[in-house]
């Protein structure tokens, strides 16, 4: 049987955020809660929560929010952290005890069950441990270098930490000083410590820098989604050419309802199909007469103001012409800044020809195809699967 004892009592200085540590919001919920979620997920009999004593409503309000089994009890800490874990044994039935800093709100659930396995298997004091990636180095108080360590030999200690229970009591009865963390208070009253594999993810949230990492791991994947839009049109000698934003002087136009630009109309549809917002024609049809002669810019701004009102945002375009006239390469810039500025993402221009096969192969016209990538915005905003 298994008892975990969660260390809340900490005062948060270091986090300068002017509330404990465990009652800092991570994530839309507190430090403290995140970590029961690990406790409670692992094969626990019992838990005792050490809390801030002038925090305490605080403390009993998110435990009251947890399920009654296993039970949860709570005990205000004391002056220092060894205090405080004092303050819990007491509390402690069972077999074997875990000791564990809510400042680690990620710890797996899966190492809880490791290090008890551990403390039952072996009968030792228990902690996991990750060995140093960096060289380490021991240096004077003034920046001197004194020696470099062996990494061989080197661990940095996690929590929880698990003992025998009743070896863990006679330890912090007998002892006189203050010890950095269990382990080692347990082993200066003579008893056996080992070291297991730690867990990355059980960092222990010390600084600002250390939460937002947390907040980090924490937030959803972003939700991007990619479509894909087609346009063609025949030229139209009696009208000025439009496309890509740009008017081409001495280029035959091209027909269509609007300004027929291709390269526009076809970024505008792939947006819209990425962002699950219909098509085109759907949106900017022939059948309306307020569209006539409308500059393919516009309907890519339009485009763009559809996906922000609906949660997206773009990431970027690419997109292709199909025809040999005219020569996109050496409007190719021009063309990226006039609808990158139009949508406010990155777009990448370039052009191809048939070698005469098709409509563009016959200087009948000209296809345009693009691809867009879109995310879902701001919390809010539509999620997998929005329409």
């Amino acid at each position: 049987m298994t008892t975990v004892v969660v260390v809340a009592a900490g005062d948060g200085v270091r986090l300068g955020l002017g509330v404990p540590k465990a009652l800092v919001p991570l994530a839309g919920r507190s430090i403290l809660d995140l970590s029961l979620d690990a406790v409670l997920g692992a094969d626990v009999q019992a838990v005792v929560v050490v809390a801030p004593p002038a925090h305490r409503r605080a403390v009993d309000a998110v435990v009251r929010a947890r399920p009654a089994d296993p039970p949860i009890r709570i005990v205000e800490g004391g002056p220092t952290r060894q205090a405080s874990v004092a303050a819990a044994l007491p509390l402690v039935d069972d077999d074997v005890v875990l000791v564990h800093d809510a400042a680690r709100p990620l710890t797996p659930s899966s190492l809880f069950d490791a290090v008890r396995a551990a403390v039952v298997t072996s009968g030792a004091g228990i902690v996991p441990a990750l060995r140093p990636a960096d060289t380490v180095k021991r240096v004077a108080v003034d920046g001197a270098v004194l020696e470099t360590l062996d990494r061989a030999t080197l661990a940095a200690v996690q929590t929880p930490q698990g003992f025998p229970a009743e070896l863990l009591r006679a330890a912090y009865a007998t002892t006189h000083r203050e010890h950095t963390d269990d382990a080692s208070l347990y082993a200066a009253a003579g008893n056996e410590v080992r070291v297991i594999d730690g867990e990355a993810s059980a960092f222990k949230i010390t600084t600002l820098w250390d939460l937002r990492r947390a907040e980090q791991l924490l937030a959803p994947a972003p939700v991007i989604r990619t479509g894909i839009g087609i346009d063609a049109h025949a030229f139209d000698p009696d009208r000025p050419l439009r496309l890509g934003g740009l008017e081409w002087p001495g280029e035959a136009g091209l027909a269509g309802h609007s300004d027929a630009d291709a390269v526009c109309h076809a970024v505008a549809d792939a947006l819209l199909s990425a962002a699950g917002l219909g098509d085109l024609g759907s949106r900017f049809g022939v059948d309306r007469p307020e569209e006539q002669d409308r500059a393919g810019l516009d309907f890519v701004r339009r485009t763009a103001a559809l996906l922000a009102e609906a949660g997206w945002r773009p990431l970027n375009v690419a997109v292709q012409v199909v025809g040999d006239r005219p020569r996109i390469a050496s409007r190719r810039a021009e063309i990226e800044a006039a609808i990158g500025d139009a949508l406010g993402a990155p777009v990448a221009v370039s052009g191809t020809t048939t070698d005469g096969l098709g409509f563009p192969g016959r200087g009948e016209g000209i296809a345009a195809i693009a691809t867009a990538l879109v995310e879902a915005g701001r919390p809010g905003g539509p999620r997998s699967g929005a329409r």
